[in-house]
């Protein structure tokens, strides 16, 4: 299986976290080719088993050249997709202390809205999401952002690891002889 994976990372973190990303899937066989949306061509993205768009917010939205890449990109009706967005950890009220609600942040965090929105009209199938929280505009990640990023990639569809498949053919060949 084979992965292109294509972030918009400003700070280093969601290039942190496609590395990391990068690593599971390697563990499970899976090929995982990663691109800074700046020097991805729309209309030239390489065949794959899955497209994965990953985007800071910018004012509660994906950044202007994630967008133009979803929106550009010459991909087929039907094609696999992924989410995973960074974005600003909530913090609580500075005058009572209260966190915001799921429907507060939901009016100020639109960057999986807006993504899945660019993915439906392009008629392109979204099979996994994920939100990591940064906690400062510049970062760090959040404490425990690796686990997130391990539950997203067990969404990820793929086939049986390809090394385990041959070890078990060869341990079965083996106990044959």
């Amino acid at each position: 299986m084979n992965i292109e994976y294509y972030h918009a990372s400003r700070y280093g973190n969601g290039a942190m976290v496609a590395e990391e990303f990068k690593r599971q899937m390697a563990a499970k066989g899976v090929t995982v080719n990663v691109h800074h949306v700046r020097g991805a061509k729309p209309k030239e993205m390489p065949p794959a088993d899955l497209y994965l768009f990953s985007s800071p917010g910018r004012f509660g939205k994906p950044t202007g050249d994630m967008q133009g890449l979803m929106k550009k990109a010459r991909l087929p009706s039907g094609t696999k997709c992924a989410v995973l967005t960074t974005e600003l950890a909530p913090v609580p009220d500075k005058k009572t202390g209260r966190m915001p609600s799921e429907e507060e942040l939901g009016k100020c965090q639109r960057m999986i809205p807006v993504m899945n929105q660019i993915l439906l009209e392009r008629g392109w199938v979204n099979v996994a999401e994920c939100r990591i929280h940064v906690t400062g505009l510049k970062g760090p990640l959040e404490e425990g952002w690796q686990k997130k990023v391990e539950a997203f990639a067990s969404q990820i569809p793929c086939p049986p690891n390809a090394a385990e498949e041959e070890n078990l053919a060869n341990s079965q060949v083996a106990s044959a002889a």
